[in-house]
């Protein structure tokens, strides 16, 4: 995975916020930060007049995010040379306040447009491939067989660029009424992670193979929690 930059984001009609405006977050490094913290996107695409939104994996290298899935999926390739929006979302808490109206949620998230394009060169296509397999299980690209070429033949692979999106945040707990804070009412937030079980071996897997160091690590820590937030499950369990 590529580093982080730290040029500001670009602002445009369509990623700049209009409501809670403080939320925003205005450089490419934060963006970066959720793009790699989160593991699943959102693709809206427009596919025969309607549209469509596809959860997808990911990876990021550079300045693109790498989408990929199979040849014969229809919304990635009227996605090609088309206007998408794909949107990555984190939940970091639920916040629960004194009175409905101001329960709110913990959240980090993107919103990316642009035109993305079809990987054609062969070399590109295996580097996007391994930013997404290692992206989703850090390591693995390296423990797993490469795609062969009738593999790859079935496998598109889009480059959508980070030129142009938005990041917005909420942290923190609740914000009620001044009038609502002498009731006897509990408010707080209940914080909330991704956390991956031991390691399930597949039952035709061979004698003496064991779990692999890359694999064990993610049984072991939580994912993608906020900067800061504790990195283990001790918390989760108390």
């Amino acid at each position: 995975m590529s580093m982080t930059s730290d040029r500001p984001l670009s602002p445009t009609p369509r990623t700049t916020l209009h409501r809670l405006r403080e939320r925003g977050r205005l450089d490419r490094a934060d963006l970066d930060a959720v793009i790699d913290a989160g593991l699943v996107c959102h693709l809206g695409v427009i596919v025969d007049g309607a549209p469509v939104v596809l959860p997808t994996g990911y990876g990021r290298n550079g300045g693109n995010l790498y989408l990929h899935g199979s040849s014969g999926n229809r919304s990635l390739l009227s996605a090609a040379g088309h206007q998408v929006c794909v949107t990555i979302t984190l939940l970091d808490g639920l916040v629960c306040a004194r009175a409905v109206f101001h329960h709110s949620m913990n959240y980090r998230s993107a919103v990316i447009f642009g035109s993305p394009r079809l990987v054609r060169d062969p070399q590109e296509k295996l580097t996007a491939l391994e930013a997404v397999t290692n992206h989703l299980v850090p390591g693995r690209w390296d423990h797993a067989r490469a795609p062969s070429r009738k593999e790859l033949a079935a496998t598109v692979v889009l480059a959508l660029p980070l030129d142009e999106a938005s990041v917005k945040v909420r942290s923190g707990g609740p914000k009620d009424d001044p009038e609502d804070y002498d009731t006897p009412i509990w408010a707080g937030v209940l914080p909330a992670a991704l956390a991956f079980g031991p390691a399930e071996p597949d039952p035709a897997l061979k004698d003496g193979v064991p779990v692999p160091d890359h694999i064990a690590a993610l049984a072991s820590r939580l994912r993608g929690v906020p900067a800061g937030a504790p990195t283990d499950l001790g918390w989760a369990n108390d």
